[in-house]
């Protein structure tokens, strides 16, 4: 296997990678994030996923795979990315009480030094239960919020607020466990798995 690089500093991909039993270091790309006008949501996440790769790959010496990633979350064709504060954070949850939205993540590897790329983009379909404004206020309170797209963390607290889910369950946490492992395999980044 190649040495594996996660081009992330986001806790939630360093847990995932570790219980898929990888073995990875970590080197968080600096890039621009700014959504371009008219950006599809499934576009974006892809483009910046390819982005953070590429920019941690070009500073690779040796044969490694980079592996980078970008959520979002959508309703009405409105992207949620991370909250700017807590009246932000209010906001997107008021948006999703009660309805259905969707979570982009995409998945992109750069394997080195060929600089060749390979992605793939995930979509999850979650339902927010109805929230009372005692559940909503606190859970804004929490702050648990706040370093994540859509405002809320379906592993920690949020779990509370969804009703349903429609896909993988990973992708909304922030990386896609299955198509991750199986984006390695295709590439020929990982050999087998487990």
């Amino acid at each position: 296997m190649r040495a594996l690089v996660l081009a992330s500093a986001s806790p939630r991909r360093k847990e995932i990678l570790t219980k898929l039993g990888l073995s990875f270091s970590v080197a968080p790309a600096d890039i621009d994030e700014q959504r371009l006008p008219d950006e599809r949501p499934d576009a974006y996440v892809a483009r910046l996923a390819l982005e953070k790769a590429r920019a941690v790959a070009a500073c690779q010496s040796g044969e490694s795979a980079v592996l980078g990633a970008d959520t979002t979350v959508v309703i009405d064709d409105d992207v949620l990315e991370k909250p700017r504060d807590l009246a932000d954070s209010e906001r997107m949850l008021r948006k999703l009480s009660g309805r259905e939205h969707q979570v982009h993540t995409a998945v992109a590897l750069v394997l080195c030094p060929e600089q060749s790329a390979h992605t793939c983009v995930v979509t999850t379909r979650v339902r927010f239960r109805a929230l009372d404004e005692a559940t909503l206020k606190a859970y804004v309170a929490s702050g648990e919020g706040l370093d994540k797209a859509g405002s809320y963390g379906i592993q920690e607290l949020g779990q509370a607020l969804v009703s349903e889910i429609y896909g993988s369950y990973s992708n909304v946490v922030g990386l896609p466990a299955a198509e991750t492992v199986q984006l390695l395999l295709a590439s020929g980044a990982l050999r087998a798995w487990p």
